[in-house]
């Protein structure tokens, strides 16, 4: 992107995807929800997991994949332990849904869990930390696709695992700290873009069918297909290879429902957990620790000194800000992306221009 990238207002976004959603049969609550959840990515900077996945929800909703609405069925319910079935209803939603549900009750029991089984994607892991923020808690989130796989376990060539994103989420005195992170080096939205682009990546992120390195996204739709590698790549992959099964674990495992399933489609099992902070050593104590980490890291020798050291989450909330007063710059290809489905239902994403 380059300063001639159209701006939008972050408002007249959300309006635009929450009409949308709704022209391709989405209930109008939960089109509110998810319209916001995906322009809050693309304000945090995560542009992969933002509008550009505006068009691939319409497509699922126009075609059944997406449940369009109806509640989460309770398969499990004990005070600081819950399962849902989400019923494929969209991601954001549940873990709206899922939040509200939580906090109350960490406020009450000091922890409380929420594993989906079922749920469809569930767009950016970063945007749900900002509750963490809100809510004076710490936040753990997990999620795996256990539909599809793209990621080989270290030292093997076929694909058992998603990129398995995990993220954490937690206050400080100033601001906060949101890790959002994946157990491969890089993501299949990622690998899309650069793949549509006809660009390779930097180094070697993933190997081919063979075992052999490569740069090349296209790796992954070749037949028979390569997979990404995990983080650690090709000497130190069983870090993210045990993140990876860590991921599973919470989710597949505690779901009881994963790759041992048929699969459904694009979709998501989910584990969110929230701690009140209240209910361990206490808030001012939590802040009193984090505070002083984060005050070391910040102010750690850089080995770039253009470069200097932040925190996870620091520069996402930052361009948040500016984006909110200045204008957001989608990445180009969430334009041509949306015109089909557009032209379908009769709106127009440059009506949001500044």
């Amino acid at each position: 992107m380059n300063d001639d990238t159209p701006l939008y207002h972050a408002d007249a976004l959300t309006a635009f995807a929450d009409a949308l959603l709704q022209k391709a049969g989405l209930a109008a609550p939960m089109a509110a929800v998810v319209a916001r959840t995906l322009v809050e990515g693309d304000l945090l900077g995560h542009d992969t997991h933002g509008l550009a996945l505006l068009a691939g929800y319409v497509k699922e909703l126009e075609s059944g994949g997406m449940t369009r609405d109806g509640a989460p069925t309770v398969l499990s319910d004990r005070p600081a332990a819950v399962l849902w079935d989400g019923m494929r209803l969209p991601g954001p939603w549940l873990m709206e849904q899922g939040m509200d549900l939580l906090v109350p009750r960490a406020r009450q029991l000091g922890t409380a869990s929420l594993v989906i089984r079922r749920s469809h994607h569930i767009a950016c892991l970063a945007v749900y930390m900002l509750r963490a923020l809100e809510e004076d808690m710490l936040m753990v989130l997990a999620c795996s696709d256990p539909n599809t796989a793209s990621v080989a376990p270290f030292g093997g060539t076929r694909a058992v695992f998603t990129p398995n994103p995990l993220a954490m989420g937690f206050p400080l005195t100033q601001g906060g700290v949101m890790v959002d992170i994946s157990a491969s080096i890089t993501t299949n939205g990622m690998s899309n873009r650069k793949r549509a682009a006809g660009e390779t990546f930097a180094e070697d992120w993933l190997i081919d069918a063979t075992g052999k390195p490569t740069n090349n996204p296209q790796a992954l739709f070749d037949q028979p297909p390569g997979t990404l590698l995990p983080v650690g790549g090709l000497s130190h992959g069983h870090k993210g290879y045990g993140m990876a099964l860590l991921v599973e674990t919470l989710t597949a495992g505690l779901a009881g429902h994963g790759r041992a399933d048929p699969a459904e489609g694009w979709g998501a099992t989910v584990y969110v957990t929230m701690h009140d902070l209240n209910a361990f050593g206490g808030k001012d104590a939590f802040l009193r620790q984090m505070d002083h980490v984060a005050q070391q890291c910040r102010d750690n020798a850089p080995v770039d000194s253009s470069k200097p050291v932040r925190l996870p989450g620091q520069g996402g909330l930052a361009r948040r800000e500016s984006q909110m007063r200045n204008g957001v710059r989608l990445h180009p290809s969430i334009a041509a992306a949306l015109q089909p489905v557009e032209a379908r239902h009769g709106l127009a994403l440059a009506d949001a221009r500044l």
